[in-house]
């Protein structure tokens, strides 16, 4: 629960530091004053985007932090899912931003992104302002109160994942439908395609091999001619003489020499084995020569072969013959899902069935829990109106079966109502009037909290439209919330028969300076709670009559 609140230069507020104490607390102050301010500095530690015009003019940075009683709330995994310490007792959440557009959060001092924030905000802080009365009239809150009654959790989250299942089975056969009614469409074209590739038979590689024998064969003379060339000049056995005969020559005459000057006998052996690889080389290169012939057919079928390789890869935009042959396999996979794709729709269409069948029966598991939930809603909510000075209403929960499943389940849930005697019940959101809806959210929240495990429930001036005796009983149902001490209510209103049933009274007021004016809030003592009753009860100026109807208001 809320033990804490600091906050420093947000709006209207330079600093408010306070403590908040376990029970019914109640907010007063004038129109204006600085609760509805407050109301907005809790929403940003809750996850709410900051806006740097929420900054108090002049300031540089706003602070806002918050420490929250936690001990006994099941709060562990989540803190261990986004890494951040857990004491167990306390969490303090705080949220920092500047003028110059920069956020940062945090919480239990490690660095927290605003999705934590919000996870955590749900389990500590239930926030309900007078717009969230209208909540009541949707089918989706109605619905939501009744999980909560039904304790459904669990079962939702079950039949959520079945259900998803069941949607990407069914999203998956109808793009199967798709692909195949589309593939039959061009089913004769891809036979035709295929045909031709298979025809050609493209292997990966060959239009490089191709292309250098076709470029072997188109320089075949002048590659002969060279090669002899070469070799003759290597071994000319000419007067003239090769190379080859001319360095034999001189290693003859080097060998003489080596007899009466030693220094030359290692040129000797070097020469020698010149001589050998000039040999070699002299004999492959006339080997090369008799191996090059011209043969203009072999040159025809190369042309021919690499012209319907082109005209294959320009058709089907590939760059090469592997291309080519991935593109055939590919035409070949396209026929193949043709010539499969009946039986595939088939086996899908049974586990879109099979799926559809395990959604169905989670959402009848729900279905059975929520019809059992809303008898317990009825009496509960019937009961609490009549507390609530509505002696004659009529509270009933109406569930109709949808024909399709929805992400929720398969019911319609619609809240009936009547404020009248024998009049019948009839949607909520064509018969009640504001005060009826007040009293019929607070029912709604009391109930419910008895099943959540929340700490904190503020409410904002959820006595819209109410007065009286009817402000009592509202005061004295928040007050019964907080009864088994798991609970925080803290109610802002400007009511005095609510404010005077709180355990702890709090009042927002504003203080001018000669710069500016700013909001405060501060614990009242009882002497003080009764001059502020006293001005909800009689305005500004405080009659004796009105200090002794907030004593007696305070004393009941």
């Amino acid at each position: 629960m809320l033990k804490h609140l600091y906050i420093k230069n947000f709006a209207l507020i330079n600093e408010l530091d306070i403590d908040f104490l376990p029970g019914f607390s109640v907010i007063t102050g004038e129109t204006g004053a600085g609760k509805s301010i407050m109301l907005g500095a809790i929403n940003y530690l809750l996850g709410q985007r900051a806006d740097i015009k929420s900054i108090l003019p002049g300031a540089d940075k706003c602070t806002i932090e918050a420490t929250f009683g936690i001990e006994g709330y099941d709060l562990k995994a989540l803190f261990e899912e986004f890494d951040t310490d857990f004491d167990g007792k306390e969490c303090i959440i705080r949220r920092e931003f500047t003028t110059s557009g920069k956020s940062r959060a945090f919480v239990n001092d490690s660095p927290a992104n605003l999705t934590f924030l919000k996870e955590l905000g749900y389990q500590l802080i239930d926030i309900h302002s007078q717009h969230q009365n209208l909540l009541i009239a949707k089918e989706d809150f109605q619905l939501h109160i009744l999980d909560i009654m039904a304790q459904n959790n669990e079962q939702l989250e079950e039949y959520r994942t079945c259900f998803t299942e069941y949607k990407q089975a069914e999203q998956e056969l109808k793009n199967a439908k798709e692909i195949l009614d589309k593939s039959k469409a061009e089913e004769d074209y891809l036979r035709f395609q295929l045909e031709q590739l298979e025809e050609l038979n493209p292997k990966a590689g060959e239009d490089e091999e191709l292309e250098e024998e076709q470029n072997e064969l188109s320089h075949a003379e002048e590659i002969k001619s060279i090669l002899y060339k070469a070799d003759s000049q290597f071994s000319n056995d000419s007067n003239s003489g090769g190379v080859i005969e001319m360095l034999r020559h001189i290693n003859q005459d080097i060998q003489s020499l080596s007899r009466i000057y030693p220094n030359v006998e290692n040129y000797v052996e070097r020469i020698e084995s010149t001589l050998i690889e000039l040999k070699d080389i002299s004999d492959e290169l006339n080997n090369l020569a008799e191996k090059v012939e011209y043969n203009p057919a072999r040159l025809e079928e190369i042309n021919n072969r690499l012209d319907q390789l082109y005209t294959l890869e320009k058709k089907h935009d590939a760059k090469s013959a592997a291309e080519l042959k991935a593109f055939m396999m590919e035409v070949r996979q396209k026929l193949d899902v043709i010539s499969n794709g009946e039986e595939r729709i088939e086996e899908l269409e049974k586990a879109v069935q099979q799926k559809f069948a395990n959604a169905t029966a989670k959402a009848e598991q729900l279905s059975k829990k929520r019809v059992a939930a809303a008898k317990e809603v009825e009496a509960s909510i019937g009961k609490m109106l009549s507390q609530l000075d509505i002696p004659n209403n009529r509270f009933e929960v109406n569930i109709e079966k949808r024909k399709q499943l929805t992400e929720n389940g398969v019911d319609q849930v619609t809240f009936y109502f009547s404020a009248n005697k024998n009049a019948a019940a009839r949607a909520i959101s064509e018969v009640a009037s504001g005060g009826e809806i007040a009293r019929l959210m607070l029912a709604l929240k009391a109930i419910t909290s008895k099943r959540e495990n929340l700490p904190t429930i503020i409410f904002d001036e959820i006595d819209t439209g109410v007065s009286g005796k009817v402000a009592s009983s509202m005061a004295n149902l928040m007050k019964e919330m907080t009864a088994n001490n798991k609970h925080q209510v803290i109610a802002i209103t400007h009511l005095p028969q609510i404010a005077s049933c709180g355990t702890t009274h709090y009042r927002v007021y504003k203080e001018d300076t000669e710069e500016q004016t700013f909001s405060h809030i501060r614990k009242l003592t009882q002497e003080e709670r009764v001059t502020e009753i006293a001005h909800m009860l009689s305005g500004n100026e405080v009659s004796e009559a009105a200090v002794l109807n907030a004593k007696q208001l305070l004393r009941q």
